[in-house]
């Protein structure tokens, strides 16, 4: 398998009913955009609708943060961008942007993903031929700079108190 470093989705379009009161994208359809992205990326990789019907495995996420950096409205058409960061048996931690096709960046992602036999529902090893598409989009993307919004925490910034004077 080829993959691209980063994975860059086919693009996408902002749609009407995704609208919020303020008439800009509402803010859990930036997950439905990432989402969809990262939909494309486990095409690739394997992890299908066929391969979900015949094993009963899926992926759940474990955990998303997403930081939004400028409003997109209706029509507006963006790419979602994917960079394994890292994996194991299990799970796989990635990062991901949403970019406007006039070239500026709308939101970031991070997230950690694990493979889940749903017969449980139970966190589940995934098997060889998974696991090798993995590990060649890691070696891919492994040349990619660590993005500088990886591993960003949350929490007011406040300035440092000034110091008095007399």
């Amino acid at each position: 398998m080829a993959f691209g470093a980063p994975f860059i989705s086919s693009p996408m379009e902002v749609e009407a009913q995704w609208l919020d009161f303020n008439g800009h994208l509402n803010m859990a359809y930036y997950n439905v955009l990432f989402d969809r992205g990262v939909d494309q990326v486990f095409d690739q990789l394997g992890l299908d609708a066929p391969y979900r019907a015949a094993t009963g495995n899926t992926t759940f996420s474990a955990e998303f943060h997403l930081c939004y950096l400028k409003e997109l409205h209706l029509g507006d058409k963006v790419t979602a961008h994917f960079q394994l960061l890292d994996h194991d048996e299990k799970s796989f931690h990635f990062y991901q942007e949403l970019w406007h096709e006039d070239g500026w960046l709308s939101a970031t992602g991070e997230g950690l993903g694990l493979h889940i036999d749903q017969s449980g529902p139970r966190v589940a090893p995934m098997p060889a031929h998974i696991l090798t598409g993995f590990a060649e989009m890691a070696d891919a993307h492994r040349a990619l700079p660590r993005p500088s919004r990886v591993g960003r925490q949350m929490g007011i910034r406040r300035k440092p108190a000034q110091a008095a004077t007399g």
